[in-house]
């Protein structure tokens, strides 16, 4: 079993920025792909970026694409989330999320494990 506890969530106005963070405890998080999502009041759950399990391969959502980066220590066992730029239409609960197998992947359902979510307000 793995958990995920995701921070680094807040408050920000538009411009501005914020990390997120993603630590994992229970197994070895090198060996599993890792994705971002978030999901807005009234809306699904979306894809925002994943990595690879070396780091090799990213893949961001057009709508964040040169604004965000997602990187991860394999060392720490903590994945991140480094969001420039920020919109108001980025405000979200933001989660993270672990795939045991394959390439990384956009649809949630593919992945496996999943964090409590920390929310990310930016505001006008």
């Amino acid at each position: 079993q793995v958990q995920l506890v995701e921070s680094g969530g807040g408050l920000v106005q538009a411009g501005g920025s914020l990390r997120l963070s993603c630590a994992a405890s229970g197994r070895t998080f090198s060996s599993y792909v890792m994705g971002w999502f978030r999901q807005a009041p009234g809306k699904e759950r979306e894809f925002v970026a994943s990595i690879s399990w070396a780091g090799s391969s990213t893949y961001y959502a057009d709508s964040v694409k040169g604004r965000f980066t997602v990187s991860r220590d394999n060392a720490k066992n903590t994945g991140y989330l480094q969001m420039n730029s920020l919109k108001p239409e980025d405000t979200a609960v933001y989660y993270c999320a672990l795939r045991r197998a394959g390439r990384p992947a956009t649809t949630s359902v593919l992945y496996d494990y999943w964090g409590q979510g920390t929310q990310v307000t930016v505001s006008s």
